[in-house]
């Protein structure tokens, strides 16, 4: 990252994405072709939330907005291969909080949950670590 990098708050990658005020949207696309913007991923993690659950986005939608996001030359995410992973999974069906979570996770060598639904998606993407539910030992 360059000398000015600037961060980005989830309003900024929503008035981005969404175009709904054009003002902000016009800034936002202004921030972005100027470069060195940096996205931390508690702020896609909450981008994401905003798109399914007030813009009622679909997931393949979203998942398209984040895909462009990481291609574009000026922005650089937090742990992007940890988020590219994360957004492959999301696309294939994980939840994106539970993606981001287990894509975090590539140092341990298992991920551990009582999400039933959680380790059936992380096994169906064939995502690493494993997710396991614990068992208490009789």
């Amino acid at each position: 990252m360059g000398d000015r990098v600037i961060a980005v708050d989830t309003n900024v990658l929503v008035r981005f994405a969404v175009e709904d005020d054009r003002q902000q949207a016009d800034a936002a696309r202004q921030l972005f072709s100027e470069g060195d913007v940096f996205v931390p991923k508690t702020v896609l993690l909450e981008t994401e939330w905003v798109l399914r659950a007030i813009y009622r986005k679909r997931r393949s939608e979203i998942a398209g907005y984040f895909r462009k996001l990481l291609d574009l030359r000026g922005a650089t995410c937090e742990d992007e291969t940890q988020v590219k992973s994360a957004v492959e999974w999301f696309s294939s069906g994980m939840d994106f909080a539970d993606a981001l979570h287990l894509a975090a996770s590539t140092e341990a060598s298992v991920f551990v949950t009582f999400d039933e639904s959680l380790r059936k998606a992380a096994s169906k993407v064939g995502a690493r670590p494993p997710a396991k539910i614990p068992r208490r030992k009789p």
